[in-house]
């Protein structure tokens, strides 16, 4: 008598064991686990053609190695033929054996169930019923900062065995972690394909939380009003947007003009910048959805579309290894991904040209800063929304945020190289100080502070109280733009230095010295209204 056996051997726990279903008095013709139709075995060669057996590490075998795997590894009772006079006692037997092999197979998986095995391939684990939170969010983030901020929230909230998995397809990732109480993984799912798409999931209920290169437009926040009002806006980090060139090119600075005129096609050769430089520039940019790419044609191309002969890339990695291997290549990339490309400083006009670098950016002082957000629903019905945004501006998440590249809101002290432009008086204060990583802007409407503010005055405090001594050596100096007459800019730059000085006298903090320097040492143009904002600021300095 032939024995029935399964042959799912990839997939069914029955087929593994070899198990025979051919007892008397049974009459069984699909496998009791899996539902696949048994194959008649007559010991020890297969007689029906049965699937390609696939081994434990997923490699396909054919039928004769199957073969030869049940005939070595066949139980005994495999080759023995039922006879009519085992009767009741072998139908007893078989309906025996198959309970205690049910039982067997369902306490063999019964871990994986509970549990998520550490091989399992994402597209298993990726079950939206536990997922906890949805981001959406850039390009830019997504590559480190927004898998690496998921993973650190979850292990803060207590998670074990916490991991990142690739999502279904490149721009989609899922972090997965077990938290406390639970015996099912729970999920952060990030799907990264721009700024724009990341609003668009905001105002579709989609995510939970946009993180995104840039601040939300006015036509994306009316759509979010059905979902119950305004956005709510935190400011995530910084991140400077470097001009990148080939290491071997001898430019060194641009003004923001001369990027302009490159980037728009207007400019075409190198030999109209640099004399000793010849070639067709070639210029390597973001796709248009890009939160860079939108945020750059603000700051720089004042609206004007990127020349269309520019070699246009999704991954920010591709455009620096693009223009690290061309000699004749320009670009722009976030901050974290310049590599081994080589970065130019910047010069708007009145200001001395900076490169980008952690207290340029910290300060935005750098002509092309921005800022990265995080937008949320303005009353989130998910409670883990919140719990991540606190997570994400406390000084842990600032340190994976500065981890990744970018540059965080943690506070430090720097020295930094004074201007001979500068006021007479401003560099005799600061020759022996040292300056904080943050300045303080205001809206130019009125003086109440950004939306940056209140956050930074904590880190302010808290920097001043971890040095202890500084305390009592805090200098404040006001800046603004020079749409008044000197002496107009000179009294509102004191009244905004004196407005953050005394929300440092609230938490404990008196400034020994307050000055207003008026819309002198400009460090933007102040023809446009990026760069008036810029210039409305009051710095901090350390007296040492």
């Amino acid at each position: 008598m032939p024995l029935k056996i399964c042959t799912n051997y990839d997939k069914c726990a029955l087929a593994k064991s070899h198990e025979d279903f051919s007892q008397e008095g049974i009459s069984m013709t699909h496998c009791p686990l899996c539902d696949q139709k048994l194959s008649e075995v007559g010991s020890p060669y297969i007689r029906e053609v049965a699937p390609p057996y696939i081994s434990e590490d997923r490699t396909p075998h054919s039928r004769e190695v199957a073969t030869a795997y049940s005939r070595e590894f066949a139980t005994p009772y495999m080759h023995e033929v039922a006879t009519p006079s085992r009767g009741i006692t072998s139908i007893a037997f078989a309906v025996v054996s198959t309970v205690f092999m049910l039982l067997t197979f369902a306490l063999a998986i019964g871990d994986q169930w509970l549990y998520p095995a550490q091989g399992t391939h994402a597209a298993e684990l990726k079950d939206p019923h536990n997922a906890i939170l949805r981001l959406a969010d850039s390009n830019t983030i997504q590559d480190s900062l927004g898998p690496a901020l998921a993973e650190a929230f979850l292990k803060a909230q207590g998670a074990t065995n916490v991991k990142i998995y690739p999502g279904e397809n490149p721009q989609e990732k899922i972090v997965q972690g077990v938290l406390p109480g639970d015996a099912f993984a729970s999920s952060i799912t990030i799907a990264s394909h721009g700024s724009e798409t990341a609003f668009t999931a905001l105002a579709e209920d989609t995510c939970d939380i946009g993180m995104t290169a840039r601040r939300i437009k006015p036509d994306e926040a009316a759509k979010l009003a059905p979902q119950g009002g305004a956005a709510s806006e935190h400011i995530l980090g910084l991140d400077g947007i470097a001009v990148i060139v080939n290491a071997s090119n001898p430019l060194n600075e641009l003004r923001k003009e001369q990027i302009k005129q490159i980037f728009t096609g207007y400019i075409t050769d190198w030999s109209k910048l640099e004399p000793s430089s010849h070639g067709t520039i070639q210029i390597y940019a973001k796709e248009d959805q890009s939160g860079i790419t939108d945020t750059f044609k603000s700051l720089v191309l004042t609206g004007k579309p990127i020349a269309v002969s520019a070699h246009s890339f999704q991954d920010s990695n591709a455009i620096s290894e693009a223009v690290a291997g061309d000699p004749n290549g320009i670009g722009f990339i976030s901050l974290p991904f310049v590599h081994s490309a080589k970065s130019i400083a910047v010069s708007d006009n009145g200001a001395g040209a900076l490169k980008p670098n952690k207290l340029t950016v910290a300060t935005e002082d750098y002509p092309l800063t921005r800022r990265l957000y995080l937008y949320t629903h303005a009353t989130p019905h998910n409670a883990f929304t919140q719990k991540f945004v606190e997570f994400a501006l406390s000084r842990q998440g600032q340190e994976v945020v500065a981890a990744n590249g970018f540059v965080a809101q943690n506070v430090a002290q720097a020295s930094q190289s004074v201007s001979y432009a500068a006021p007479v008086e401003y560099r005799q204060l600061t020759k022996n100080a040292e300056r904080l990583s943050l300045d303080f802007r205001f809206d130019a409407a009125d003086l109440s502070h950004d939306s940056k503010a209140q956050a930074d005055l904590d880190r302010v405090v808290s920097q001043i109280a971890d040095e202890g001594e500084t305390k009592n050596r805090v200098m404040l100096f006001g800046f603004t733009d020079n749409a008044g007459t000197p002496e107009e800019s000179r009294s509102l730059s004191l009244n905004r230095a004196r407005m953050v000085e005394s929300q440092l006298v609230q938490r404990g903090i008196k400034p020994t010295i307050v000055r207003g320097f008026g819309s002198e040492l400009p460090i933007a143009a102040n023809d446009t209204a990026e760069g008036r904002e810029k210039n409305q600021r009051v710095e901090i300095w350390i007296q040492k």
